[in-house]
């Protein structure tokens, strides 16, 4: 064989076997919200425990379009302004330097006044324009891929009208060709799930395993987000066809109050108002009905939960990142510990 041709496979080799060793990571997903402050925010995250970065929410205006004159159309800053291109493209190069993969979540459980019409967007006459512009922001500012957070009504509409799937494969066929992810985020209930259809053309999906009580929604004297929901989660996805590569479990980073509790705590402020509790509990006071409570994980049910995810899934999703604690009462590192423990048996 020439030797030009032994360097050649050499190198189809190292590709392909870069290329697993990034599918076969264990995935640790932080979410970061624009409206939280980006620039602010990222050099507070400790982005050597995460693998990858989504960044919310992207959403295009009535036209389809998502940036004019470097100013995103549809997603906006702690100060209240249209993030600019610049902000990104500082975000995404800090997370490159750390080795963590950028992307963009687009849409997300509640739309901006700017947002267009999803509805209309996605019809045939609108989408290819619309998957020309996520395709062409993605090169422009070397994301490594979008995650899909179409939720809800809205996703159940889309997809009833027949155009979620064909929006997903021209995306994902673009995608391949270009080398990069396409994620989605999903609920686990009827109605808010991606179809079992959609799943082949995703490199991961994102469970959100939380939200099974809220300040206007479920039953009181129940926790939002315990262990038994995550293992129901997980089934229900398993039995739809997700496979363990691909299965991602949804943490959540924050609570919910009841009585004359706020309404909603991130984690960092459970950690510092209530430091006399023991915040390894998944709850400040008793749940039960008319009781004054807050209901949360702790890092004993972050442990257990990410020894799960990694049983059973390819990783964690954070919702979301900037509310985490730091030192020893840090999610992130409960996680990161249980992560190289799980790692350190398998070997």
């Amino acid at each position: 064989m020439h030797r030009s041709s032994v360097k050649f496979y050499l190198l189809l080799i190292i590709i392909f076997s870069y290329h697993q060793n990034v599918f076969a990571q264990t995935k640790v997903i932080g979410y970061l919200p624009s409206y939280k402050g980006l620039i602010n925010n990222i050099d507070d995250i400790d982005l050597d425990k995460l693998t990858h970065l989504n960044i919310a929410f992207l959403n295009p205006d009535k036209n389809g379009d998502l940036m004019l004159n470097d100013t995103m159309t549809c997603i906006f800053n702690d100060k209240g302004d249209r993030v600019s291109r610049s902000e990104l493209e500082t975000v995404i190069s800090k997370a490159h330097q750390a080795g963590v993969k950028v992307l963009m979540s687009v849409a997300g459980a509640l739309l901006p006044g700017c947002s267009g019409d999803w509805l209309t967007l996605l019809t045939p006459k609108n989408r290819i324009k619309l998957v020309d512009n996520l395709l062409k922001l993605v090169d422009d500012l070397q994301l490594d891929g979008l995650d899909i957070d179409l939720e809800g009504s809205l996703l159940t509409r889309i997809d009833n009208a027949g155009n979620y799937i064909p929006f997903i494969q021209a995306l994902s066929s673009e995608f391949q060709n270009r080398h990069k992810l396409l994620t989605a985020a999903t609920a686990s209930y009827e109605g808010g799930m991606i179809p079992s259809s959609s799943l082949r053309y995703f490199d991961f999906v994102n469970i959100m395993s939380y939200d099974a009580i809220g300040p206007s929604w479920g039953t009181s004297e129940v926790e939002h987000s315990t262990y038994q929901q995550a293992i129901e989660d997980i089934e229900i996805w398993k039995k739809r066809g997700l496979t363990k590569d691909k299965l991602v479990l949804g943490l959540p980073f924050y609570g919910y109050g009841f009585g004359r509790y706020a309404s909603n705590y991130s984690y960092k402020d459970i950690v510092t108002e209530f430091a006399d509790d023991d915040i390894r509990n998944d709850s400040v006071g008793t749940a039960c009905i008319k009781c004054n409570y807050i209901t949360y994980n702790g890092t004993i049910t972050i442990a257990v939960k990410t020894k799960l995810a990694l049983q059973h899934g390819a990783g964690v999703m954070i919702w979301e990142i900037t509310q985490d604690s730091h030192g020893e009462k840090s999610l992130l590192n409960v996680i990161d510990n249980e992560i190289r423990n799980f790692n350190r048996i398998k070997k």
